[in-house]
């Protein structure tokens, strides 16, 4: 290891009193490996919180990188109330990992062309404008899983600007796999509309089957349509779905996609 000259370095922790910061990869890391010479990371630190946790602020996690040559250095940081949980999230940028979790609101954006995999949290309302920057800054991105159970705040404006053809449409040229399983009525209508968004390929996807059945309103509502025929499997599977409206509504959903994804 001391003789490593590149290192790359993807971490998703818990932490009981301080976040990762520049102090402690230089102590536990950077001064073991007198070779290295190019270091990449992202790293994520979850935190309990009480009333006892003194928290830094994101100016302070940022000074302990400022004597860091390798390369830019990025830094946000999520409150959740209701889980009582504090993220950090630190990570150089440019960055070739292939994939990046628990992305919230705080998400700064950029260019990330390596990334495959992305899953996106938070406690406050993913709106219209936060998907486009996700589209814009993972332009190849195949998998995506979004847990958000806050209703969106903008939708009549959105309705309004979709009305005079205003409204973006994100795309998605890549994604095979979208897990919508966890989230408000809203975000359903999100992906699924096509005045909201657009698919490039079939796609596998993950939802509650009352939370499908009340946003296509019993697979009879049209704008959902385009983005539903291109769906090609389907989770879970229920009994209703041998029904002809559901089979017109999702024609490249067959039986067989439900068994075999389970053991792909």
């Amino acid at each position: 290891m001391s003789n490593l000259e590149t290192l790359n370095l993807s971490l998703s922790i818990l932490v009981k009193e301080t976040f990762i910061d520049g102090h402690n990869l230089k102590n536990k890391i950077i001064n073991h490996m007198s070779q290295l010479n190019k270091f990449t990371f992202n790293i994520c630190s979850i935190m309990r919180i009480n009333n006892q946790i003194i928290l830094l602020s994101k100016e302070d996690i940022q000074n302990t990188f400022k004597d860091f040559q390798y390369t830019q250095m990025i830094c946000y940081m999520d409150h959740f109330r209701k889980r009582k949980e504090c993220q950090c999230h630190v990570y150089t940028y440019p960055s070739q990992m292939s994939y990046y979790q628990y992305l919230s609101n705080q998400f700064p954006g950029g260019y990330y062309s390596y990334v495959r995999f992305v899953s996106l949290y938070d406690e406050y309302p993913f709106e219209h404008e936060f998907f486009l920057q996700i589209a814009q800054s993972f332009p190849f991105i195949e998998k995506l899983v979004l847990i958000n159970r806050e209703p969106q705040q903008h939708k009549q404006s959105y309705k309004s600007m979709n009305d005079n053809c205003h409204l973006s449409i994100v795309e998605y040229s890549h994604l095979i796999e979208l897990n919508i399983e966890q989230i408000h009525d809203d975000y359903v209508e999100e992906f699924l509309c096509d005045t909201k968004t657009c698919f490039r390929k079939n796609i596998r996807l993950g939802i509650v089957d009352k939370t499908l059945l009340r946003v296509t309103k019993h697979f009879t509502r049209k704008d959902t349509r385009r983005n539903c025929i291109k769906v090609d499997s389907l989770l879970p599977w229920s009994d209703w779905r041998s029904l002809k409206s559901f089979q017109e509504y999702f024609p490249s959903v067959k039986r067989t996609d439900y068994i075999c994804s389970f053991f792909t």
